[in-house]
C-alpha cells in the first residue's frame, strides 16, 4: 500500500527558508502528478504547487516566485523549497501523489510555522 512520508517542517522566522520532502513507498506509473497542499487553522485546504511527471510545475499565486517544487523520480520523492517565508505561510503542509488513474494519495502532513 502506498505511503507518503513528509519531512522538513518546523519553526522559522519570517524571511527564512525551509525545504519539505515527501518520499513515496512505491513507484507509481507515469504519467502522474505530485504536489503540495496546505491547510491553515480555520481555513480550507489549498493547493500550493504541483509538478507533472515531465517536470512542469504549477504554483498558487500566493507562493509564485518564493517556492520551488521539484521531484526526483529515482527516489520517488518530491520537494518543496520555500524561501522568503511569511507569517501567512503558516500551515500544515500535505504531500499528494495522483496516479494515471486519478487515484489520490495523501501524506500525513508536516507543520510549518513562520514567526513574524
Amino acid at each position: 500500500q502506498m505511503q507518503l512520508v513528509e519531512s522538513g517542517g518546523g519553526l522559522v522566522q519570517a524571511g527564512g527558508s525551509l525545504r519539505l520532502s515527501c518520499a513515496a513507498s512505491m513507484t507509481i506509473a507515469t504519467p502522474n502528478t505530485k504536489g503540495w497542499y496546505r491547510q491553515a487553522p480555520g481555513k480550507q485546504r489549498e493547493l500550493v504547487a504541483t509538478i507533472s511527471s515531465g517536470g512542469s510545475p504549477n504554483y498558487a499565486d500566493s507562493v509564485m516566485g518564493r517556492f520551488t517544487i521539484s521531484r526526483d523520480n529515482a527516489k520517488n520523492t518530491v520537494y518543496l523549497q520555500m524561501d522568503s517565508l511569511k507569517a501567512e505561510d503558516t500551515a500544515a503542509y500535505y504531500c499528494v501523489h495522483v496516479d494515471r488513474l486519478g487515484i489520490i494519495y495523501w501524506g500525513q502532513g508536516t507543520q510549518v510555522t513562520v514567526s513574524s
